[in-house]
Formats: C-alpha cells, structure tokens, sequence
C-alpha cells in the first residue's frame, strides 16, 4: 500500500512481529495496516491508541484497552515463564498495562504488582515470594524513578526499568526519573525510553523466552 510497507516477516527475523504505533498516523492509514496483519496472520498489536481508531477498524476481534491505549487481536499462542510488571504508583500504571499487555501478547505469562512505590517500602517487600518467581521483572516509575534500584537491590533476575513522565516540577516530564534508573548504581538494570512500556514488554518477553 502508498502509505505503508507493512512487514509480515519481522517475527522470523526477530522473533517479534511488526507492531502499529497509532499515534502521528490517520486512522483509516492505522486500519489499513491492522487488516492487512491480520488478514495475513489473524493477529496484530496496536500502542498509544484512541478510542476513535478502535472504532474505524474492521474487526470485531480487537479489543480496546484504553487505559494502557492498547488494542490488540489475537496473540502468540499459550503463555509461558513468568514476566513480572512493577509500578511505583497509580499513576504509573497506564505504562506498565502497555508492558504487561505488549509481553502477554507475545506469548509470556504476566502477573502485575501495582502501587508499591518507595514511599511505602512495606508494600513491595510484602511481596518478595512474587520477585522471587519472576524470570524477568519490569520496574515503571515515575516521580524521582527510585523503585527500580530498590527491586534490583533484592533480586538476582533481570530488572528492566521504564521511567514515566509522571510527576512535576523538577520531574522534567520524567527526564528526572530517566536520569537516576540511568544512574543506579544496582548493576544490570536495563533502562527504557520515558514512557516505553512496550518496548520494556518486548524485551522482557525474550529474556523470559531464553530459559527453558
């Protein structure tokens, strides 16, 4: 099509199929580009969706999840390992859903922690058998990002920090929490993009897929 190239050869390559970001794009161009995924393999991931590009496509098989702006069709197959996602506060969870529905829809079992931030520590080491269990724990925080070094700092998994542009003042639109995950001093932490819950999903899911 004139307005797309789209690449249904991308999940051999890398083992991850090609996803639609919505946002900058015309929604009947997003529609075009879903139904020809899924005329070829029954599946496709859409991020940073509208409602209003949920109703122009042209399946009843698509579901809208308008917190995370996730809308997704069909999957991977059966879900397997264990993917943790982490979110310092409430506030951050619209990217940690879009994390934890990005890696699900590639085929890992997900389970989800939400509002156990720093500000309340007893909250997160409440939950230290479900740290324990998780192949690959993903960490989304806002704010001053600290949970991330906290959860790195009580685990031997992979830690894959996601800062969000929660916050205000100082926070920078979440620069300041890019800058501190960037600068723990907690080794192996993987830092994401601001606000990158799926690419933070992506690389989850294949840290997970590598134990067998």
């Amino acid at each position: 099509m004139e307005v797309a190239k789209v690449d249904h050869h991308r999940t051999s390559l890398q083992g991850i199929p090609e996803v639609i970001l919505a946002r900058g794009k015309r929604t009947e161009d997003v529609a075009r580009v879903a139904m020809a995924m899924y005329k070829r393999s029954k599946r496709f991931l859409i991020t940073k969706a509208s409602a209003e590009v949920y109703e122009g496509l042209g399946t009843g098989e698509a579901v809208f999840h308008e917190r995370s702006g996730i809308i997704v069709a069909g999957g991977m197959g059966g879900r397997k390992g264990r993917v943790l996602v982490v979110s310092a506060g409430t506030s951050d969870i619209p990217v940690a859903e879009e994390a934890a529905l990005t890696a699900s829809f590639l085929g890992s079992r997900v389970e989800t922690l939400y509002d156990v931030g720093v500000a309340g520590l007893h909250r997160l080491l409440g939950n230290r058998e479900e740290i324990g269990l998780a192949r690959c724990i993903i960490v989304v925080a806002g704010m001053e990002g600290a949970l991330p070094s906290v959860v790195g700092g009580i685990t031997d998994k992979p830690v894959i920090a996601v800062p969000t542009s929660v916050g205000y003042g100082a926070s920078l639109g979440g620069f300041a929490a890019l800058l501190a995950m960037l600068n723990s001093c907690v080794p192996g932490i993987a830092v994401m993009n601001i606000d990158n819950g799926f690419g933070a999903g992506c690389l989850a899911h294949k840290i997970n897929s590598m134990v067998r």
